[in-house]
């Protein structure tokens, strides 16, 4: 039992015309009401038939017909109505419009007040401030009208969370996400709310793609193809999408597209991977600065040589190109020193 009530089936239903039954249900109403005063007038003159003309008048105007009222319903676009039958699923109305159903069926959401009613149960509302429930009440709020589920595109956009990554660095990552109902017997019946429960789908799902990847890849690995939180966002974002997918599927909620908002170190280690960032960006303006020098030098030597501007001796080649790396790798501008006497 429990097996079929996961893989529950989405019945669609299409009711009557809403409009025709309120014109002809009004209709009979305003001629119950005339036929009861008329059987009260033949009543008064002591015939039989009034009192059935009066107990027939009575019982539709005031007892069947407003009863066959409460099958009228409206449903808007991109909105659905779960229907149940004396406990059981009855049906989904799914296309906008006015329509007309069985009187004795009821509109079914168990999400719209979920939330309220779970701090009070669990004393929660003790220590919440009514600004606070309202403001947690909206974040799960179904955006449809009355008891209908919202079949709209929808965003999930939880809080940010402290993770540790693939090679134990505490981050903080958050992610939006973006949804929409497309089985809505699913959404309602095989969970409780399934809202909430794609939040904490959402956040087990971050959890576990997190702990696959690190932060980010060395200098050292930049030719690895290992990806990263940082460098590879948008394959981490698919792979998060399918494993929420799985996740949610019993839920009748299919995920579009997830999005990384937010990644940074946690901020107890924050400061000491700036360090190691800055620390490796000198390292890389140094090795492109020698790179460029020795460029610089070799190309200095080699003219000197090819126009035989002056002929130096391995010690003295040694000596100008130590002074050319000082003056080319050196932090400050060199101070030139004028020699008047000979260089021998």
């Amino acid at each position: 039992m429990e097996e079929k009530n996961l893989h529950i089936e989405e019945k669609v239903i299409s009711g009557r015309n809403g409009m025709q039954f309120l014109i002809l249900n009004t209709a009979l109403i305003i001629l119950s009401i005339a036929l009861f005063v008329f059987g009260i007038i033949l009543e008064e003159k002591s015939t039989s038939i009034g009192i059935i003309i009066i107990i027939t008048g009575a019982l539709y105007a005031f007892v069947i017909g407003p009863i066959l009222y409460s099958g009228l319903k409206i449903i808007k676009p991109n909105e659905a109505l779960i229907l149940t039958l004396f406990g059981k699923y009855y049906g989904t109305l799914k296309k906008e419009g006015f329509f007309y159903v069985n009187p004795f069926v009821t509109a079914f959401n168990p999400t719209k007040s979920s939330l309220i009613n779970q701090a009070f149960s669990t004393g929660q509302i003790v220590a919440a401030t009514n600004s606070q429930i309202k403001s947690d009440a909206q974040k799960s709020k179904d955006s449809a009208s009355g008891k209908c589920v919202s079949l709209k595109v929808m965003t999930l956009n939880n809080n940010k969370q402290k993770v540790n990554d693939k090679l134990g660095n505490p981050i903080e990552i958050g992610v939006i996400v973006i949804w929409k109902v497309v089985n809505s017997a699913k959404a309602v019946f095989s969970v409780d709310n399934y809202m909430e429960f794609l939040s904490i789908q959402a956040d087990s799902a971050l959890r576990n793609i997190v702990r696959l990847y690190p932060y980010d890849i060395s200098n050292d690995d930049e030719t690895s193809d290992e990806l990263s939180l940082r460098g590879s966002s948008q394959e981490v974002a698919v792979k998060l999408q399918k494993e929420l997918q799985d996740k949610v599927d019993v839920a009748g909620i299919e995920i579009i597209e997830t999005r990384i908002t937010h990644l940074a170190y946690a901020p107890e280690i924050a400061a000491a991977m700036l360090q190691r960032q800055q620390a490796s960006a000198i390292i890389d303006a140094r090795k492109l600065i020698v790179e460029g020098a020795v460029g610089m030098v070799e190309m200095a030597l080699s003219q000197l040589s090819e126009n035989n501007i002056v002929q130096l001796d391995d010690e003295r080649r040694a000596a100008m190109v130590s002074n050319l790396l000082v003056v080319l790798c050196g932090n400050k501008d060199a101070q030139p020193i004028v020699n008047s006497g000979s260089i021998y």
